[in-house]
Order: structure tokens, then C-alpha cells, then sequence
């Protein structure tokens, strides 16, 4: 039930969180004893503030209230942002994680750390070893952020900007080294 419950309020939720300029990027809906507990994660390309956390859950809070016979009792709303955890799934991911390191598990081969680029519509730019490398979001098996204590190095961030400016010849083969 909780399931098909989701189901239901999913486009209604979505339409009213990208009506206040965010996306949503999840939408559980469990039971919680006799209410029900309705999640829902947004994310921005610049992020989330709590501010805008709080607007978000004003704005889907009135729009669940004007749909409350799909939700048939009393419920709880959570609306949260991603945490820095979250598994990079979605090319919008990756855009909103450039220039962070990332660990990136391919279904083959050894796992790895890079720092990502440009991200388009079927693969990411990474600076891998002092290398960039495309890498294509079908071969990935599992990618999250890793936490980072210092700023990363400028050189690094040097070379991403002028390879996503076009400044620097990046052709090479797509999941290779250059």
C-alpha cells in the first residue's frame, strides 16, 4: 500500500517542488504506526538550504492537504535534501558534484578516484591519476562523493575548467586514459 501510495502522490508532489524550483529527487511514503510518513528529497543545482527546505515543505504541505483522500488519514512530512552519501545515479548528479572527488566502482575492473568535470547526457569527465578519462554512467556500478577535509588542489580545478571551456584537446577513446 505504502508503495502504490507513492505511486500516486509522486507526480503530484513533483509538479509542486519543481513549482517551487527545486527537483525531486526521492518520495517514500511508509507507515508509521497509524499515520503514515511521507518523505520527500529535494535537490537544487546549487543545493539545499534550510530555508528553502522549509518553503519546500509549506508548498507540498498544502498540496498534499488539497489530495488528503489519496492519503486517507493523518500523516507526517519530512522534506530533506540529499545527504553528501547519496549514490550518484542520474547525470543531474553528477553535475551537481562537479569538481567534488568522487569514488567511482565500474561493474568491471578496479574501483577508483577521481575528480568529475563536465558531466553530459551518457558520460562524465573525470580527472583520474592526473588523467582525463570520460566514463560512461552505464559502466558504473556505484559512485558517491568522498568527503574532503582540505581544498582540492588548484591544478586540478585549473585543468577541469579549461578542458569544459574547450581550451585543451580531450579527444581520445571514451573510458580511456588519454
Amino acid at each position: 500500500m505504502p508503495g502504490e501510495l507513492a505511486g500516486k502522490l509522486e507526480p503530484i508532489v513533483a509538479e509542486a517542488v519543481a513549482g517551487a524550483g527545486f527537483d525531486l529527487d526521492a518520495l517514500d511514503v511508509q507507515q508509521a504506526g497509524r499515520r503514515k510518513l511521507v518523505k520527500v528529497v529535494v535537490d537544487a543545482d546549487d543545493g539545499v538550504g534550510l530555508d528553502e527546505v522549509a518553503e519546500v515543505s509549506r508548498v507540498v504541505s498544502a498540496v498534499l492537504d488539497r489530495h488528503d483522500h489519496l492519503i486517507a488519514g493523518a500523516y507526517t512530512l519530512e522534506v530533506t535534501s540529499p545527504g553528501v552519501d547519496r549514490p550518484l545515479t542520474t547525470p543531474r548528479h553528477w553535475r551537481r558534484a562537479k569538481y567534488r572527488l568522487v569514488r567511482i566502482t565500474p561493474h568491471e575492473g578496479a574501483g577508483f578516484l577521481g575528480r568529475v568535470g563536465h558531466a553530459g547526457p551518457e558520460s562524465v569527465r573525470v580527472l583520474a591519476d592526473g588523467q582525463l578519462r570520460d566514463v560512461r554512467y552505464r559502466d558504473v556500478a556505484k559512485a558517491v562523493i568522498e568527503i574532503e577535509f582540505k581544498q582540492p588542489p588548484t591544478e586540478d580545478l585549473k585543468l577541469l575548467e579549461q578542458d569544459a571551456s574547450g581550451m585543451i584537446d580531450t579527444t581520445g577513446t571514451e573510458g580511456e586514459p588519454k
